[in-house]
């Protein structure tokens, strides 16, 4: 399996990427090819003591970058040499099976609409991102892509979500609930409200509005919800855990009794810190599109990537992308059925 690297990708630039793409080539098993501009890539690759081999290491050149503040839509079509737009269409003409990037992930998305197209049926690709939560882990689907959604589209989200909790995050049977400001289903959008009688009829494991509170405690294994909700969601429950942390860290150092409790908990704080820490899940996948897109956070360290590419190559082998398309047309043959019946 092939891996197309946005090397450049993320707030660190290269670094971490190489990194990140020697230990997966190493333990993994998998080839990486590393976009970006090749001097300074091949400079990167050489200070570690790596060597370039085809079907293991390779450059593609890839001499623009997409910045985080430029215009995702635009700089794409503007610049069709930016590294994510490069590894996608690696992946578009089979050189890779996979697209692994720490950049903008507005840009991220367009690449993959632009090179890899949507897979049939879908309305819109969500990112699914995986949440550590008190029952174990559960699958959050839209986490920034689409900032607003009509009815339907909720139902596929719910769709892809049970597919890749089921065969990504090993949940046998997984439930659904979609994200609102109450559990009462009078509230809510437009777009929530009309989606939950469609949800009930969906044949999935519906269980009907969850509250953001719900998402932590792991209420439901999936949760659907617009772009915008999902993604001040994700950044607020990212940001509550960081401060925790900090306050505790504070509290510790006040007195010496503190201290010592704090040694004797360290181990303890250390493995739940990892936990809730995205290095170890290393990025969420793009679903709905004709191929594999893993958008990881813009601060990702070596450990990230390295497990992003770890995502990327079991999404892949799982067949994901044939689970989607024929889950969404067995809907479609149904709902047409129950049509010609009614």
């Amino acid at each position: 399996m092939i891996i197309a690297l946005d090397a450049v990708g993320g707030d660190s630039g290269p670094a971490p990427n190489v990194d990140g793409a020697i230990q997966a080539v190493r333990e993994l098993g998998c080839g990486v090819i590393l976009v970006g501009p090749e001097e300074r890539v091949r400079a990167e690759v050489s200070s570690r003591g790596a060597s370039l081999e085809r079907g293991r290491l390779e450059i593609e050149d890839a001499p623009d970058l997409v910045s985080m503040d430029e215009d995702p839509a635009r700089a794409c079509r503007d610049k069709p040499r930016s590294s994510i737009m490069v590894a996608a269409d690696l992946v578009s003409r089979g050189r890779a099976q996979a697209v692994v990037s720490a950049g903008h992930s507005g840009a991220a998305m367009v690449a993959a609409l632009l090179r890899l197209r949507r897979l049939p049926g879908v309305l819109r690709p969500a990112i699914a991102c995986p949440i550590p939560t008190l029952r174990g882990s559960s699958v959050l689907l839209d986490g920034g892509a689409n900032v607003e959604c009509k009815p339907w589209h909720f139902v596929q989200f719910a769709v892809m979500g049970v597919l890749y909790a089921r065969h990504a995050l090993r949940i046998p049977s997984p439930t659904v609930g979609i994200l609102s400001n109450g559990e009462e289903e009078s509230k809510g959008t437009d777009a929530v409200r009309e989606a939950i009688p469609l949800l009930r009829a969906s044949g999935l494991d519906f269980r009907g509005p969850v509250e953001g509170r719900d998402v932590p405690a792991g209420t439901t294994d999936v949760v659907v919800c617009d772009g915008f909700a999902g993604n001040v969601c994700l950044k607020a429950m990212e940001g509550t855990a960081s401060a925790v942390f900090s306050l505790l860290k504070a509290e510790l150092a006040k007195r010496w009794t503190y201290k010592l409790g704090g040694l004797l908990i360290r181990r303890a704080g250390r493995d739940l810190k990892n936990r809730m820490s995205y290095e170890e899940y290393g990025g969420a996948p793009l679903l709905g599109v004709d191929g594999t897109m893993i958008i990881c956070h813009g601060k990702s360290g070596a450990r990230a990537i390295f497990n992003a590419h770890r995502v990327a190559r079991d999404l892949v082998e799982s067949g994901m992308n044939r689970r989607i398309r024929e889950e969404l047309e067995g809907m479609k043959a149904s709902m047409e059925t129950e049509k010609a019946e009614a």
